[in-house]
């Protein structure tokens, strides 16, 4: 009887103790796993904020090349058009 129960309790102790080694991994798992992904996340918020950037400046650049005086500029220049006088233009109005 005081072996069975000797037996008994070295097994709940075994068991007990590959429950904690199995936990104890599994911690270190899931830490890892959450360092590996703020990494990742840390570089796609660099990513995104040197993209932001690059917008922005992209913005500029659009804006600068839509400016009208710009436009009438490589109009006159390089296209070699020039504003209609004023009996040229004629105006259509819808029915």
């Amino acid at each position: 009887m005081q072996e069975n129960k000797n037996r008994q309790s070295f097994l709940l102790v075994v068991v007990f103790a590959a429950v904690c080694v199995i936990s104890a991994m599994a911690i270190v798992y899931t830490k890892h796993e959450s360092r590996k992904l703020f990494v990742e996340l840390e570089g796609l918020a660099h990513e995104r904020d040197s993209l932001n950037i690059e917008y922005g400046q992209l913005q500029i650049e659009q804006s600068t090349w839509a400016t009208h005086a710009r436009i009438e500029r490589v109009a006159n220049e390089e296209l070699s058009l020039v504003r209609p006088e004023s009996t040229e233009i004629y105006v259509i109005e819808r029915p």
